[in-house]
This record gives C-alpha cells, sequence and structure tokens, in this order.
C-alpha cells in the first residue's frame, strides 16, 4: 500500500484526510450502515406508535368487541423484535467496519511514525528524551485514533437521530416541537464553552503524561546507576512529583467534565418536562393520540443521546487534534540526511536493483579507498575539526590517535553520515559519500562503537542483526523480480515450491549460523560462549545487561565483521578487554583487516602500532601521519603519548 505524500504546507487536517481517503470504501460502507442503523432504529417508536393506538381505539369501543386480535398484536410484535435484530445487526457491522478501518489507519499511522523517527538525525534524539517519543507514539496516537474511528461513527448517528428525530416529531405536533427545541440553544452554549476548556487542558495532561514517561525510561535505563549512587528514594521521589503533577492535570479536566455533562443533561430535562406538561394537554383536547404522544417522547429521548454524543464526539475531537498537533511536531522534522539520488520510476531504493549516477548498485561495488578533503565540522559553533585532510588506500589499515574530544568518533561518523559532511569534503572510491545511497554507504561499512548497544534477544540474534537487514534486501529484491520469473514460480507445484522454500530456508539458516560462529571467533567470544549454558542461544538482557563490558564490546565486533564490509572501523573498541584479549583479537583480526579497509581509533598504542599509517589528532586537526616508528623518530605528539603509556604499563606492574 502506498504512502501518503504531502508537503509541510499541508494543513493538519489534510494531512489527516491524507490517510482516511485510502480507506474511503470501508468508511462509505460503514456510514451506510449507520444510516441503515438509524433509519431501523427510528422506525421502532413510530410502529410502537400505531399499535398503542390501535389497541386504545379497540378498548374504548361501545360494542366491548375487541378490533385488535392476538394475530395484530403478534404482527406488532414480531415487527419491533424484527427492527430490534436488524438494528442490532447493522450496528455490529457499522461498529466493526468503522472502528476496524480507524485501526487500520492507527497502524499506518504508527508505522510511519517509527519509519520518521528512524530518519531523524542523531542529534534530535539528544535534544529530545525517549519517554516523550513513546508518549506520542503510543497515547496521542490512541486519541487520534478515537477522533477517526468512533467520533466519526457517533457523529454520523448523531447527527442522522437529531434531523430525522426531529423532523418526526414536528409532523406530530409543530408546536410541541418547538417548545422541545428550546432548550438546545443553551445545550450548543454549554459545548462551545466547556469544548475549549477541555481541549486546553487535555493538552497539559498529555504533555505531562510525556513527562512521567520520560521520568519513568530514564530511571529504568538507568538502574545499575540509580542503585550505584542509592539514588531510588530520590527517583521514586521525581516519579511521584510528575506523577501528582499528572493526577493534578487530571483532575482539573475531571472538574470541567463534572460541569460539562450535567449542565446538558439540565437543559434538557427541563425541555422533557415542558413537554410532558403540554403534551398532555394535547392529548386531553384530543390533538393528538396517546400513540402519537407516546412516539413524541421516544423520539425526544431519542434527542437526548445525540446531544450528550455531541459533547463527547466534541471532547473526543478536542483530544485527538492536540495530540495530532503534537504527533506533527515530529512528522514535520525534515531529516537532515536522506538520500540523493533516486531511483527513476520509483520513490524508495532497492540496493539490487537501483539505478544511481555514482555508479554504486549494491555493497559490492565499494572498494574502500577513502579521502578526506580539507573537511571542517562543527557542532552548532563548536568547531570539531578544522580543515581535515588525509587519504587512506582501499585495502589499508589506518589508526586514529588523540586525546578525547580531539575529533575522532566525529570523523569516522561523517563517513558514514551519521552526521552529515558538507558536500565535497567526503569521498569513497572518488565519490562523495552524500552522492552514494544510504542503504549502500552503510551496508559497506561495519561499525564497532565505543559504547555498543545489545538489544533484548539471543547472543546469536544480536551478532547477525546485519545480516537479517541483508536477508530483508534480498528479499524485497526478489519480490520485485520480473514477469517471466514470476510466472516460472507460478507454474511450479505446490509441493515442489514447498520443498524448495524449506531446502533454501534450511540454507540459509545454516550459513547465518556458520557466519555467526566464524564472526565470534575472530572476536575471541567464543571461549564465552562456551561458558553460557545455552551457548549462542543465550538472552542478553535489555541493553546486554547480562554481559561484561569486554562481551558486550566483542559481540559488537562479531557483530561488525559477521556482514563482511568493505570498511571496518573500530572506534575504541578494544578498551574494556584487557591486553592479553587485546592482543590475541588483533591477532585474530589482521586477517580479516587484510582484505578490507580498516580503520581503528584508540588511545592504547599497542592497538595501533601496526597500522600501515596512523593519524594524529590534535584539537580537530591531523597533527602528525606515519607509521608507528615513523612517529617514533619524529619525537612529536605520538612518541609522547607512547611514553607515558609505557610508564603507565611500569607502574602497574610494579
Amino acid at each position: 500500500m502506498r504512502r501518503p505524500h504531502y508537503t509541510r504546507s499541508v494543513t493538519p487536517v489534510r494531512r489527516l484526510l491524507l490517510y482516511v481517503v485510502r480507506y474511503r470504501r470501508k468508511f462509505a460502507l460503514g456510514l451506510a450502515c449507520v444510516l441503515i442503523t438509524r433509519a431501523v432504529a427510528l422506525a421502532g417508536p413510530m410502529v410502537l406508535g400505531y399499535a398503542i393506538d390501535e389497541l386504545t381505539r379497540s378498548v374504548a369501543a361501545a360494542d366491548l368487541q375487541p378490533g385488535v386480535t392476538r394475530a395484530t398484536l403478534a404482527g406488532y410484535g414480531a415487527l419491533l423484535l424484527g427492527i430490534g435484530v436488524v438494528g442490532g445487526l447493522f450496528q455490529f457491522l457499522q461498529r466493526r467496519i468503522l472502528i476496524g478501518a480507524s485501526r487500520d489507519i492507527e497502524y499506518d499511522m504508527r508505522n510511519d511514525f517509527f519509519a520518521h523517527l528512524e530518519k531523524l538525525p542523531l542529534a534530535y534524539f539528544q535534544k529530545h528524551r525517549t519517554g516523550d517519543l513513546m508518549s506520542r507514539a503510543t497515547n496521542d496516537l490512541n486519541a487520534v485514533r478515537m477522533m477517526i474511528g468512533p467520533s466519526i461513527m457517533y457523529a454520523a448517528n448523531t447527527l442522522l437521530t437529531f434531523v430525522v428525530a426531529l423532523f418526526l416529531m414536528v409532523s406530530i405536533d409543530p408546536r410541541l416541537a418547538l417548545w422541545a427545541l428550546i432548550p438546545l440553544p443553551f445545550v450548543s452554549i454549554s459545548v462551545k464553552f466547556f469544548g475549549s476548556a477541555i481541549h486546553e487542558r487535555f493538552e497539559q495532561i498529555q504533555a505531562q503524561l510525556s513527562e512521567v514517561s520520560a521520568v519513568a525510561q530514564e530511571a529504568l535505563a538507568g538502574v545499575r546507576v540509580v542503585r550505584a549512587y542509592r539514588q531510588e528514594d530520590a527517583e521514586l521521589d521525581r516519579f511521584r512529583a510528575a506523577n501528582r503533577e499528572y493526577l493534578r492535570r487530571n483532575r482539573r479536566l475531571i472538574v470541567v467534565q463534572g460541569f460539562f455533562f450535567p449542565s446538558m443533561g439540565f437543559f434538557l430535562g427541563l425541555g422533557a418536562l415542558v413537554v410532558v406538561w403540554l403534551g398532555s394537554r394535547e392529548v386531553i383536547g384530543g390533538r393528538i393520540t396517546v400513540g402519537q404522544f407516546v412516539a413524541f417522547n421516544s423520539y425526544l429521548t431519542m434527542l437526548s443521546w445525540p446531544m450528550i454524543a455531541f459533547g463527547w464526539v466534541t471532547n473526543m475531537l478536542q483530544r485527538g487534534m492536540a495530540s495530532w498537533k503534537r504527533m506533527l511536531e515530529v512528522l514535520e522534522v525534515e531529516p537532515a540526511i536522506s538520500d540523493a539520488v533516486r531511483l527513476k520510476a520509483d520513490t524508495t531504493y532497492v540496493a539490487d536493483t537501483a539505478y544511481v549516477a555514482s555508479g554504486f548498485r549494491r555493497t559490492s561495488d565499494v572498494r574502500g579507498a577513502i579521502e578526506f578533503r580539507d573537511l571542517t565540522f562543527a557542532y552548532g559553533d563548536a568547531l570539531v575539526l578544522d580543515r581535515v585532510s588525509a587519504k587512506i588506500d582501499a585495502g589499508q589499515t589506518a589508526a586514529l590517535v588523540g586525546v578525547t574530544g580531539s575529533g575522532k568518533s566525529t570523523l569516522i561518523s561523517l563517513l558514514a553520515r551519521l552526521h552529515d559532511p558538507p558536500a565535497g569534503t567526503v569521498f569513497i572510491d572518488g565519490v562523495d559519500v552524500r552522492e552514494i545511497p544510504l542503504a549502500v554507504l552503510r551496508g559497506a561499512i561495519g561499525v564497532v562503537p565505543q559504547e555498543p548497544f545489545l538489544f533484548s534477544d539471543t547472543l546469536a540474534d544480536n551478532v547477525a542483526f546485519g545480516l537479517d537487514a541483508d536477508d530483508r534486501s534480498a528479499s524485497l529484491s526478489g519480490d520485485r523480480s520480473d514477469g517471466a520469473n514470476a510466472r516460472l514460480k507460478a507454474s511450479r507445484s505446490s509441493d515442489e515450491e514447498g520443498d524448495g522454500a524449506h531446502s533454501r530456508h534450511a540454507k540459509a539458516s545454516a550459513e547465518r549460523t556458520e557466519r555467526v560462529h566464524a564472526a565470534a571467533a575472530v572476536a575471541r567470544l567464543d571461549k564465552d560462549v562456551a561458558d553460557f549454558p545455552k551457548g549462542y542461544e543465550t538472552m542478553v538482557g535489555e541493553r546486554g545487561i547480562t554481559l561484561s563490558g569486554g562481551q558486550k564490546q566483542r559481540t559488537a565486533m562479531a557483530r561488525a565483521i559477521a556482514i563482511d564490509p568493505r570498511i571496518l572501523i573500530l572506534d575504541d573498541a578494544l578498551s574494556a578487554v584487557d591486553t592479553y584479549t587485546e592482543e590475541e583479537i588483533l591477532s585474530r583480526l589482521r586477517g580479516v583487516m587484510r582484505e578490507r579497509t580498516s580503520i581503528i581509533v584508540s588511545h592504547r598504542i599497542s592497538t595501533v602500532r601496526d597500522a600501515d599509517v596512523i593519524f594524529v589528532l590534535d584539537q580537530g586537526r591531523i597533527a602528525e601521519r606515519g607509521t608507528h616508528d615513523a612517529l617514533i623518530r619524529q619525537n612529536g605528539l605520538y612518541a609522547e603519548l607512547h611514553r607515558k603509556q609505557l610508564l603507565e604499563e611500569e607502574l602497574a606492574a610494579s
């Protein structure tokens, strides 16, 4: 299903309609069921009135011969029963169709919202808390769904009931209907006054709910730090304060709603009292029959619900629009990093079939030659890199060395476009990285970050995380196969297809397992896995909480190696392992590094001494470059760092 396309100039209502219009058939069918339900329900009082009038005339007959037979009463009873059954059936259908359509829209919105979050730059998540974003994706989205589904259904019910019931009341007695309409303007005034107050208070509630979610998320994510510093009570007090404010704002809303519904009930009850008083006089005067009076009161009772529902729908609309605007605050943020090159006939990129001007169609097209040309980069006003120029040949192992804050991590983040570099400053194989499709660029780069992140999954699935992405890309390209292949597949027997699919799945699973084990062996993770009761199927917990720091780093390293990247980046990836394990890992990595371009970022000289070229960064500039031996002979920053580390090792040994 195609996603809606829009620009920032589209109003919130029109942007919302872009989702609704995709399910217009369901909404049309659901509204038809609403029409039938209301028509059948409004016929009930009319039938009841005819039955009462006929029974009244029969009882009043002078000859005492009843004019209403048992069959006649049975007919009226069957008709009323049929009205109830048919009305109930179509009421079920209207709810199933309309509310089902709202669930479909909620599904689309949640997918689009999450997909948009994945495209936003890292800086956005540094400024916005995770709990707030989660609140918008759950609570706010549910309020939008209520506005799209139930509110539409009840609004249609309310409008049809009000118009038709009022018409039937006028047809029975125009004067009596006029008296019944007197309270309605007061009801409308009440809705307008309280509706704006409800809208304002609900916006405040949603904002505070985001605060509560953010506090809870931070406390749970940092539970180790909280316990280590004995801050459980402080965090509990912080949560209580946020929760207390949330409760206070909800109580303010309850006060408004507490006046809202009784005020409508008062005006409607006052109108009903007037109608009963005047209507009974009309019956006594013979201007309307008892049956008509009963039908009139039934229609008046039906008008009570539309008035109440109108207030409820107004409430849902106010809440829904407030929540939709909060979601738009995120959806309208333009992704800072995106593909500059698109397919000729599509708006999305498919790595296996795309034609791009840069010549990169798949990750295997990347050789791995890297060049930085006069690169200057800043975070806001803080200059991080200043006219950096460097060249790394394909297949070389390069190292970045420097004190904390010298710009090492920023340099490699620009290479993978985690931050967007200025045009014409970062190149791979002579092509500006901004012209390389993101799927190809990031698929060709394996990064082991300084602070590894693991998912709450098995160890094997964490290592195979990048492999699963490759499988999805292959599946996507396979779905877009040409017509000849599609017809060929269709011509096979179902048994052959089933056997073939099972065989392919088994082969893919075996290859996946083999690559996971091989990558784990290179990262020297296999010796730890051997001690785990469930081996590679061991659950690592949220953020890998069951693993040590070194095991986390080695798992992240195995994950990067498993995808067989053309460029391998180790961003201080061995800082949490001991020197013996570091040397063991590096010896195994040398065979892997010979086949690809590698960049090692480290504070340890022992980690980078065998690199083909070493770049020493100082205050955002490359101060020195060369091999380990050449830099030692220069007796500069690198040599000074080397002497300090040798001294530290001697002191530690003593």
